[in-house]
């Protein structure tokens, strides 16, 4: 297991993201500094108070609704990314019953790396199973993601140039949305584009995309979606947005400047999607910051979508109902001041049940115990961690 520090070797190390489970990994990241502490590399341990209180909390749900039926009575979507292949997905009918059951929307992978195996052709095997699925049970559908960094085929890094880069990016999402329009709701059209780590005076990362095509990728991108399916949902997606670490305040203001931008340029951008890979920090999460972030970007008219959560358990006691408990805590008090703002509008999970979780390989547990970060455990029965979105469910003001 890799360690890290504030100080220590994060500059940029591979860690294994789109996983979807420990035998069905799909990619490698490099992440930098500030993206691994976003990622709570490094742990942040309870204090004994507070531990205390968190063991004799009660996450009483009252009556018998899926979460589903308890985000929609006020006016909110709560969803998944199934993280299992098409393959062991169809295979794995309680997966099925219960994302049907308490999903309103599925999150369908849309990954370079799996649907363009080379420049000139695509596989859309994996995200038409999803697709299908989804229309077949009435759920709202959600792409993930058009443009991103990381991810990507082999041929990516060997391919792109500042001559053929436009071409190679317009030909992409006018494939990808023009044979999903009218099906797909809403599109993360660019994935974490924002990182502050990398020097430069606007918050921007280094990535190819912005080399060879400058800043004006991002307007880009969102003006060919929207031309390929005017009706969908288009949304700017990004992480290290919670807390408050080392370059957080950064990574919040450089967002929030970018969300401006597109804004005053005309740019057709509906939502900003927080992914919250939360950590049991709690000591670390500053409800007002967070708070002020969120009312920062509704004040631009844009719409707030939470999505793609999960708790991190990596440092927490290895027995069950203890790490349960602290989970559920850490669910419930950000679900709190994230849902008391009207902006937002969904809640997508990453993962359903801890049977299919990235974090299995991306942060394992030293003392080899399974890890336990989803509203489902492994044998898809319901754990605190469900009541305690049902209760912010619940409690939220009504939209």
């Amino acid at each position: 297991m890799m360690k890290f520090s504030r100080r220590g070797l994060l500059s940029r190390k591979k860690f294994l993201k789109l996983g979807i489970s420990a035998t069905v990994s799909l990619t490698v990241l490099s992440l930098s500094k500030l993206q691994a502490l976003s990622y709570l590399i490094y742990p942040f341990r309870q204090k004994p108070e507070q531990n205390v209180k968190i063991q004799s909390r009660k996450f009483t749900v009252v009556g018998k609704n899926s979460l589903k039926q308890r985000a929609k009575a006020k006016g909110l979507i709560y969803g998944a990314f199934p993280q299992a292949y098409a393959q062991a997905f169809g295979r794995d009918r309680k997966l099925q019953s219960i994302l049907v059951r308490d999903c309103a929307t599925i999150t369908v992978g849309a990954y370079w790396s799996s649907i363009r195996p080379t420049v000139k052709t695509f596989n859309f095997t994996e995200s038409d199973y999803f697709v299908k699925f989804g229309a077949a049970n009435q759920l709202i559908l959600r792409g993930h993601p058009l443009v991103w960094h990381e991810s990507v085929p082999q041929w990516f890094s060997s391919t792109l140039t500042s001559a053929n880069a436009e071409q190679i990016l317009t030909q992409h999402i006018q494939t990808v949305v023009n044979r999903y329009a009218g099906k797909i709701n809403s599109w993360d059209v660019v994935n974490e584009a924002i990182d502050v780590g990398d020097g430069r005076a606007d918050g921007m990362r280094k990535t190819p995309w912005l080399e060879f095509l400058g800043p004006d990728y991002i307007d880009l991108a969102f003006k060919l979606a929207a031309k390929a399916d005017p009706q969908a949902k288009l949304v700017y997606n990004d992480f290290g947005i919670e807390y408050d670490l080392e370059g957080d305040d950064r990574k919040r203001a450089a967002v929030l400047n970018l969300l401006q931008r597109l804004k005053s340029n005309g740019v057709p951008i509906y939502a900003l999607g927080i992914q919250s890979h939360l950590g049991s920090n709690i000591a670390k999460f500053n409800r007002e910051k967070f708070r002020k972030f969120l009312s920062d970007v509704a004040s631009l008219g844009l719409k707030i979508m939470i999505s793609e959560l999960d708790v991190t358990d990596e440092d927490l006691p290895k027995d069950p109902k203890q790490r349960d408990r602290i989970i559920a805590a850490t669910y419930e008090d950000y679900l709190t001041v994230a849902l008391a703002q009207k902006a937002v509008i969904s809640v997508t999970t990453w993962g359903l049940s801890d049977r299919y979780t990235w974090l299995s390989d991306h942060k394992p547990r030293q003392d080899k115990a399974a890890v336990r970060p989803l509203p489902f455990d492994r044998e898809m029965k319901p754990k605190l961690a469900w009541n305690a979105i049902a209760r912010a469910f619940d409690r939220a003001p009504k939209r």
